[in-house]
Parts: structure tokens; sequence; C-alpha cells
């Protein structure tokens, strides 16, 4: 399974995704997280980028966003609200173990 985080400079939400994905799969070989920036509108658009960060499970988005924009902005999670109240930044430790197909 390869893992692809894409985000934009200064996103404070990255480091503690990273962090929640290198606990998720530390004992999961053959899993590969790699980080790409995306730097330009022109990349956004050619990613189908919908905010930093975002999480790709093998190329594919499982928290798709259709309806809000692609640019270089900060991503909301609106699928991934714990208790139905603050919107993350980032998705819950279930959620994220769910699509990676693990158990949190």
């Amino acid at each position: 399974m390869n893992v692809t985080v894409l985000y934009i400079d200064g996103c404070p939400n990255l480091e503690p995704l990273l962090a929640e994905l290198d606990d998720l799969l530390a004992d999961r070989a053959g899993t590969v997280v790699t980080s790409t920036i995306v730097r330009t509108e022109d990349e956004a658009r050619r990613l189908g980028f919908h905010g930093s960060p975002t999480v790709l499970v093998d190329g594919r988005d499982p928290f798709p966003a259709p309806s809000g924009p692609v640019g270089l902005s900060c991503r909301q999670y609106p699928c991934c609200s714990e208790d139905g109240g603050r919107v993350p930044g980032f998705p819950s430790r279930a959620r994220l173990a769910e699509v990676l197909g693990l158990t949190a």
C-alpha cells in the first residue's frame, strides 16, 4: 500500500497527521508513506488537491471533497468529527485506521 500526503508549505496539520500515520503503520511492512508539497494553483488543479493535508491511499482520496474548492488552502474533514463539534484539519485516528484496513 502507498500512502501519499499532499500539503502546502506551513500546514499546521501536516506534522500531527504524519505522526498519526507513523504510529498506525509502525508494524505494517510494505506500506510506504510519502509527502509531496503542492506549490502552485496549477499543481493543485492537476492533482485535484482539495486542501492541506490531503491523504491519498494508493492514489485515491478516501475522504473525497467534491464540493470543496481545488487550490492552495487548508482542508477540513467534516466526515471525521469525533464528537460532532469542531471540524478537524485531518482525519481522526479511527477514520485513518478504517481506510488503511487497520484496527485503531
